[in-house]
């Protein structure tokens, strides 16, 4: 298992350049499997959970070579349907999440397709019932093998159907979304999510000869065509990452500049840090974080206490939870915490209140959290990262704290975080990877 060591305290300064989405990634990744033709696709980030996508798409067949920094080819013109029933495939399926999108496609194409139970991070029940009702009304069977512990889906034609979605779920929207373009007939999806990965995907998949219109909107029409043929597709700036430099500047007072990045294409990210006193600026094609010495949330205009809370698109993200909750530690003035969507999310609050943090873990969704303005400032310990956003929330903190902190349990940044130690480097922090053997 690795390690971080932080040396915290240290003002950082510099430009870092965003990586490409990395829920876009998992998305557009499995759209090959749409077609037999070449699919080209830039700015993928070189992190855990699209490296082992990746490898699982390749233990499918398709022929995946390397064509740049960041640039991938894929052709998926020979795939090998057995090894949905493989060992290595059930072992590298249930190590990601994003697995579970390969089955849209899988069915729209060849009728068949294995879901054993996806892996991913452990942030509370993840429910995959909107991804099976949809595919179910799209004339999808699915079939529990119990002594497998896996879902086998067939049909023998797709059908488009009209659906409303329980849930906006963003990899619901999208695995059915790639089913049904090659379906028979017209789909429409209600309820669809609406998240820039999904514009990005739909803009893809028309590129590629689909015809899906409401793009951007919580409904999708989808008019199924007999084949999809290549196309050539760019991830767009993974502003989620984008946010956590802007909470990572205000925490350690530092200003830094955030590159190739627009505020209006943020959705609401920027007003939110605004609730929390912190102000960026758009410089050309870069974002700016101004030093901010100190940092005052607001209240709501009758005196109440802030409340920031997540929501679907065009909501607040649930992935940027974590480090509004971190950056508020040291902000001056108190703000409710609300976790809407995922129950464990806000575990890791423990380890924060073990560096000093002034905070009151109400129940599994929320957490209110008192401002200390820096006054202490943290200090460093030995913590060990729960998921991906929480991870990045400690690894800021520890940014900021007085003293060396240790962050075990690495793997998870690594899954949605491109070379985060070295890109820190280069802005002056302090950071050192240990390898353990």
């Amino acid at each position: 298992m690795s390690s971080f060591q932080i040396r915290g305290g240290k003002e950082l300064s510099g430009e870092i350049i965003p990586q490409g989405a990395k829920n876009e990634a998992l998305q557009v990744l499995c759209a090959p499997l749409l077609t037999s033709e070449e699919v080209e696709i830039h700015n993928v980030p070189d992190i855990r959970d699209v490296n082992r996508l990746l490898e699982l798409l390749k233990g499918l067949g398709v022929k995946i070579k390397n064509s740049g920094v960041g640039s991938w080819s894929l052709k998926a013109d020979n795939i090998d349907l057995s090894y949905l029933e493989t060992e290595d495939f059930a072992k590298k399926a249930t190590g990601i999440r994003g697995s579970i999108m390969i089955i849209g496609p899988l069915l729209a194409r060849f009728g068949k397709g294995i879901i054993p139970q996806p892996g991913g991070d452990k942030i509370g029940r993840r429910r995959l019932d909107t991804h099976f009702n949809g595919l179910q009304k799209l004339n999808a069977v699915f079939d529990y093998n119990s002594k497998e512990r896996r879902y086998e889906v067939h049909t023998k034609q797709l059908k488009g159907a009209e659906m409303l979605l329980e849930e906006a779920s963003v990899t619901g929207t999208a695995n059915i979304l790639m089913a049904s373009v090659l379906a028979k007939g017209k789909t429409v999806i209600f309820n669809a999510a609406c998240e820039p990965y999904l514009v990005q995907l739909s803009k893809m998949l028309n590129r590629m000869g689909a015809r899906i219109s409401g793009i951007g909107s919580n409904l999708l029409t989808i008019e199924g065509v007999d084949s999809l043929g290549g196309t050539e597709h760019t991830l767009q700036t993974d502003f989620i990452e984008v946010g956590s430099f802007i909470g990572m500047a205000a925490m350690t007072a530092s200003a830094l500049t955030i590159k190739n990045t627009r505020l209006d294409n943020l959705g609401i990210i920027p007003s939110v840090f605004g609730r929390l006193g912190i102000t960026v600026e758009q410089r050309g094609e870069d974002i700016f974080v101004p030093k901010h010495e100190h940092y005052q949330i607001e209240t709501f205009i009758d005196g109440s206490i802030m409340t920031i809370a997540d929501a679907p698109w065009p909501g607040f993200t649930p992935d940027l939870i974590s480090i509004m909750l971190v950056v508020s530690t040291q902000a001056k003035g108190s703000v409710l915490i609300h976790q809407k969507m995922f129950e464990s999310r806000l575990f890791f609050v423990d380890k924060l209140i073990d560096m000093g943090a002034r905070i009151i873990l109400c129940d599994p969704h929320r957490a209110t959290v008192i401002g200390l303005d820096r006054k202490p400032q943290l200090r460093g310990i030995t913590m060990s990262s729960p998921d991906i956003r929480a991870g990045v929330a400690l690894l800021i903190a520890a940014l900021s704290a007085d003293g060396t902190s240790i962050i075990e349990n690495i793997e998870q940044i690594d899954r949605g975080y491109q070379h985060i130690d070295e890109r820190l480097r280069k802005l002056g922090a302090d950071i050192v990877r240990s390898e353990d053997v």
